[in-house]
């Protein structure tokens, strides 16, 4: 064990030594001197998919996330369902994660996936509360951030979760899992399971992604554009590996540090930096929000409250979408006279927008 510590140590330094090497060489403060962000970014990429490999066998501990990883993946070929909450996500009479989790209870074939949930707590609170739930919990630390209260959409303290986010997936990735994120503000209604691996039988896929708008290509890059990283499928490979960390190391750059994690990533897809990954966005007609609602419900999987500011806002205009799941399940659909569905306005999230919000 121990020679096989001194091999690993011996690879994965130097290797980190050579990609910080070559980043610097390729860095230079005033974007108009660098050669070019995409080859800066192409460098750095190809250095840490080299590495990868590498990487995934060294940091693959015995700690808390992984017996967390491992026992929320059991039996589901190391895959594993990512939320994360907070604070904000679990105090009040009816919360978002109270929302979330009676989604998995009406939803059609969703019960069991409750046992392949992982919490990702950023705060004690929340952690507390999903340890009482009897759930598979971790309890993510930052230390010096207070991630407990509500984050508005596009605050600074939203982007800084949201890398945080992103650094957290990029370590699950390392240890060979393969994941579904979800916001909490996703409603299952469905197995979204299935449809994902019906969709790729072959499991070639890399990224499933999902997106605000739909064009009706599921191969197109144009679907970027509206990419929404609230719901998404990554297999664990050394490509997305690589990814991962080459996406992460945007946040330290000047030019996208004040930008949103999901924004980063449409820059790197406008760069081309994915190019050796497949990739399939999923179509709002199964995977869907209130940026675009689906127009059938007796196919929709999932229903994000995406194109909402605030969690009260949030709640309210969820509780409608699982009143009218309800109401189909009893048999009555809403449907209009050419069979399409159609669902409340989301009025609280609309109005989100225009009302001052303290948190």
């Amino acid at each position: 064990m121990g020679h096989f510590k001194n091999v690993v140590r011996n690879l994965v330094v130097p290797s980190i030594f050579i990609i910080g090497l070559i980043c610097i060489l390729f860095w230079t403060p005033d974007i108009s001197t660098r050669i070019s962000s995409f080859q800066y970014y192409q460098q750095c990429d190809l250095v840490s998919n080299e590495i990868a490999a590498t990487t995934r066998v060294a940091l693959s501990p015995q700690d808390e996330l992984e017996t967390a990883l491992r026992e929320a993946s059991a039996g589901n070929n190391k895959t594993v369902i990512i939320a994360i909450i907070n604070k904000a996500y679990v105090e009040g009479e009816m919360t978002m994660l109270s929302v979330f989790l009676q989604s998995f209870w009406l939803g059609e074939d969703t019960r069991y996936l409750i046992n392949h949930l992982l919490l990702v707590s950023v705060d004690q609170v929340s952690y507390e509360r999903c340890k009482f739930l009897r759930l598979h919990c971790y309890r993510l630390v930052t230390e010096g951030v207070d991630f407990g209260r509500e984050k508005l959409y596009n605050s600074q303290e939203f982007k800084n979760m949201m890398w945080r986010r992103t650094e957290l997936l990029a370590d699950v990735l390392r240890r060979g899992y393969s994941f579904i994120f979800t916001d909490a503000d996703v409603m299952w209604l469905r197995d979204p399971l299935k449809m994902l691996r019906n969709q790729d039988l072959n499991q070639t896929d890399d990224i499933q992604m999902s997106c605000d708008g739909f064009n009706g290509d599921p191969w197109s890059g144009f679907n970027s554009k509206a990419l929404n990283t609230g719901f998404y499928y990554v297999k664990s490979s050394n490509n997305t590996i690589a990814l991962f960390n080459t996406w992460y190391r945007m946040k330290e750059d000047p030019h996208f540090n004040a930008k949103k994690d999901q924004d980063a990533l449409k820059v790197l897809f406008n760069w081309g930096v994915l190019r050796n990954l497949k990739i399939r966005w999923l179509d709002t007609l199964y995977f869907s929000g209130f940026c675009q609602d689906s127009k059938d419900i007796k196919l929709v999987s999932t229903v994000h409250a995406n194109c909402c500011r605030s969690i009260n806002a949030k709640v309210i205009d969820l509780m409608s979408v699982l009143k009218e799941w309800k109401k189909f399940r009893g048999g009555a659909p809403p449907i209009n006279a050419v069979n399409e569905t159609i669902w409340s306005p989301h009025l609280e999230c609309g109005n989100s927008w225009k009302r001052k919000i303290r948190v």
